[in-house]
């Protein structure tokens, strides 16, 4: 028996390597294999208060991974800068602090050059046959499947589980199921209020909003049934322009499987541009930078104020209060690498 489990985890590796390889039909339709873009983050803290004592900045910073290469090309900010790192998550940022202010601003521009990739594990059929069965969660992976404060796993979302992935049997089955149900009941809408909180109760009762909408029921109904699944969150470049300013962000989800390993969806991409349905299954891409990954955040050093909803802007505090007279502005230019 230890030797067939051990050969079981041998392998495993190779398995996502296979994974890895694997690509749709449609990937390169949708998707360049790679984008190489200068990415510059720009934001100023103004209407300082006069007489503040201390002014604390967290900035995320994107990290190179496997889907994703960031070299830190220039930091500028009135104080000096640590780069630092949350203890759950791992996400980089760059913290700063203001002793007395002489100010009534503070202005602070970052420049990354990234080489974003297609991120695609296989489509539903490919992942299907390799992980029929679902299997137990690892002690590591505990936490993502615990509720959030917006996305709980009982109640509602536990309730909705229970009637869309309850009759599926199977990691890759259950999320398809998931997947399919918010893709068909929920639109891309940012209209009124309420929307862009990743409020799962929310949106499952709106039936509307924008990705953090449609990927907090995803992970909630995915971890209600013992299933670990992340929110990973960044910045959308668009598709047929090579420069220009960045308006907002954008997030997407992955699930994880013993045997597929993590597996990336994108469903309110799919829900804009429904020939992409298939493809947004287990495939994420090049058209992004991600910064952070993890809902109620604690960055370091700690803040003062509540754990962070999701972190993908910069969050300031002045004398220990959350604070929010930001302009910030976010824009990208591609690079053209010599083959």
């Amino acid at each position: 028996m230890r030797l067939r489990v051990l050969s079981s985890l041998l392998l495993l590796p190779f398995m996502s390597c296979l994974l890895a390889a694997e690509t749709p039909s449609d990937a390169q339709k949708f998707s360049p294999p790679s984008r190489t873009f200068r990415f510059t983050y720009n934001f100023t803290v103004k209407d300082i208060p006069a007489g503040a004592k201390r002014v604390r900045v967290w900035v995320p910073v994107p990290q190179t991974d496997q889907h994703q290469t960031v070299r830190v090309v220039r930091v500028n900010a009135p104080a000096k800068t640590r780069m630092m790192k949350d203890a759950q998550y791992g996400n980089q940022m760059i913290y700063a602090e203001i002793q007395n202010p002489s100010a009534d601003k503070a202005e602070f521009t970052l420049e990354y050059q990234v080489t974003r990739r297609q991120y695609s594990r296989g489509d539903y059929a490919q992942l299907a046959r390799i992980d029929q069965k679902p299997s137990l969660v690892s002690t590591s992976m505990s936490r993502l499947i615990a509720p959030d404060t917006l996305i709980p796993t009982d109640g509602k979302i536990k309730e909705l589980a229970a009637q869309v992935t309850g009759t599926q049997s199977g990691t890759v089955a259950k999320a398809k199921a998931a997947y399919d149900y918010l893709f068909t009941n929920m639109r891309y809408d940012k209209t009124g209020s309420g929307w862009g909180r990743g409020d799962a109760v929310w949106a499952c009762d709106a039936k509307r909003g924008n990705c953090t909408d449609f990927h907090s029921p995803f992970i909630g109904m995915l971890r209600a049934d013992g299933i670990p699944a992340r929110f990973d969150i960044g910045f959308p470049l668009p598709e047929n322009k090579d420069k220009g300013e960045i308006p907002g962000v954008h997030c997407w989800a992955e699930f994880y499987g013993r045997k597929t390993g993590w597996v990336p969806v994108d469903i309110s991409e799919a829900w804009k541009a429904k020939q992409k349905k298939n493809y947004f299954f287990g495939s994420v891409d090049a058209n992004r930078v991600q910064f952070s990954t993890g809902r109620d955040i604690t960055l370091s050093p700690k803040q003062d104020g509540p754990a962070l909803n999701y972190f993908v802007y910069p969050y300031v505090e002045v004398d220990g209060k959350a604070y929010e007279k930001l302009d910030k502005q976010f824009s990208f230019e591609e690079v053209k690498v010599a083959k």
